[in-house]
């Protein structure tokens, strides 16, 4: 996990994700998400949890990882699965993601 993620997990506070640091339900979802990530044994323990709605990515993301940090926003996590666990990348924000109307 970078400087910046494990900052926003621990203090609630980043430089650089500043819009989910300051949205209760963005940080709550994410520190959920980080809480998840970290328990799981691998990346099938993650389908159970459907809140999370994970899903390996395709295309020019192939061998990524994603989960949703709330259903309200279109802010997802990126991780990399790795043989001996998870390793948290990013954060990213794509207002055009599942086909967002706005």
């Amino acid at each position: 996990m970078t400087k910046e993620l494990e900052e926003l997990y621990l203090t609630g506070e980043s430089k650089i994700y500043k819009d989910v640091a300051k949205t209760p339900e963005l940080l709550k979802g994410y520190t959920r998400a980080i809480s998840t990530l970290v328990q799981a044994v691998d990346s099938e323990q993650l389908k159970q949890f459907s809140f999370l709605h994970y899903e390996k990515l395709r295309y020019q993301f192939s061998g990524i990882s994603s989960v949703r940090l709330s259903n309200r926003y279109v802010h997802r996590l990126l991780f990399t699965e790795l043989e001996d666990g998870i390793e948290v990348q990013l954060i990213t924000i794509d207002n055009t993601h599942y086909g967002n109307k706005t």
